[in-house]
């Protein structure tokens, strides 16, 4: 089948194919693409979290591994099927009508580039034409995207937790979004895009844009407007950002609650409880590095007045130098059991 360029007008197919996945997503796509003929008449989206400052190989392996063309896109590249679309590193991959957008816009869940974007702007752009696909991975990013495609009419298909090398974020998905319309193992997902692509599907009115979605991707295209008009969906929640110290709104959509700072930093309850573990671990380091040098700091000045003499003040020195060390064990062995408590998962 000819390749085609996808325009934003109603079609009565279901041509825009959206993919999120993490831990454990390259052997995944591996294998979905593998299984996808090599006339698809839809094009594919793919974000799969990936360090930003990373080489991303992932073209090449989908390229090997299946029939379709495989590649990172420019930025204003125009949609057209039997192509898959992969997120470069450090990029959002938002979706406008009929074309694609890189942007370095703020991080969602601390990952950039993130699947809520990919799937939000697909969502506000194609409506019902969207499949939205979550695959295995950790903590949630891609529940709120796939709600959003929910919202806007089109499908959902989900990962069997069960069956997923990370279960995390299939799981989430599961849980916060209504109404999925597939739950399957791996092995099942690529005859059901086949037979939902090839399936004509009845043209009908779909839900609006609403302003919060309409907010939200604006947000991620860093657009001026947007980020100068105080007309903010949600309200004001006591916790700060933690990328930027900002004020975090809190965000309602449907039953999922959510939180995104004035210029654009988001998180979900998951992501945003991840990130200030992060923090407080880092500030228990910092902590016992600084009672490490007090107390190093302290036993030297001990020392040199002991050397002369003053018996006294060295007394309090080295009082306050067991002190530091004292209070250096106990942040140390925090520290420890925290690492004793990680939950180990597979590699």
């Amino acid at each position: 089948m000819t390749s085609q360029h996808l325009g934003g007008d109603i079609e009565t197919k279901r041509d825009i194919i959206i993919i999120g996945t993490s831990a454990g997503g390259v052997e995944a796509l591996s294998y979905l693409v593998s299984h996808l003929p090599s006339d698809l008449d839809a094009a594919v989206m793919v974000v799969l979290h990936i360090p930003s400052h990373a080489t991303s190989v992932l073209p090449s392996i989908l390229n090997r591994a299946g029939n379709l063309i495989a590649l990172h896109p420019q930025n204003n590249e125009e949609i057209v099927t039997g192509h898959i679309y992969i997120a470069p590193p450090d990029y959002h991959l938002l979706i406008k009508s009929g074309y694609i957008s890189l942007v370095r816009g703020p991080r969602e869940n601390n990952h950039r580039p993130a699947i809520d974007p990919l799937f939000r702007t697909a969502a506000r752009a194609y409506g019902q034409r969207v499949i939205g696909v979550v695959l295995t991975g950790v903590l949630d990013d891609g529940t709120a995207g796939l709600q959003a495609v929910k919202i806007r009419g089109g499908v959902a298909i989900v990962q069997n937790p069960e069956d997923a090398t990370y279960p995390g974020m299939p799981r989430s998905a599961i849980e916060n979004v209504n109404n999925i319309d597939y739950i399957l193992p791996l092995s099942e997902i690529p005859k059901v895009l086949v037979e939902l692509v090839n399936t004509p599907i009845e043209a009908k009115a779909e839900s609006p844009v609403s302003h919060q979605m309409e907010i939200e991707t604006d947000l991620v295209d860093m657009d001026k407007l947007t980020l100068s008009n105080d007309d903010r969906s949600g309200k004001p929640s006591t916790f700060g950002c933690p990328d930027c110290g900002g004020t975090l709104w809190e965000l309602q959509q449907q039953n999922l609650l959510r939180f995104r700072c004035r210029i654009g930093h988001a998180y979900s309850l998951e992501s945003l409880l991840a990130k200030q573990s992060d923090a407080l671990e880092d500030a228990l380091w910092f902590a016992l590095r600084a009672l490490e040098e007090k107390a190093s700091l302290t036993k030297r000045m001990g020392k040199r007045m002991r050397d002369r003499n003053q018996h006294l003040a060295a007394e309090r020195m080295e009082e306050q130098a067991q002190d530091a060390l004292a209070r250096a064990n106990v942040i140390r062995e925090t520290l420890l059991k925290g690492s004793a408590n990680v939950e180990e998962k597979p590699i």
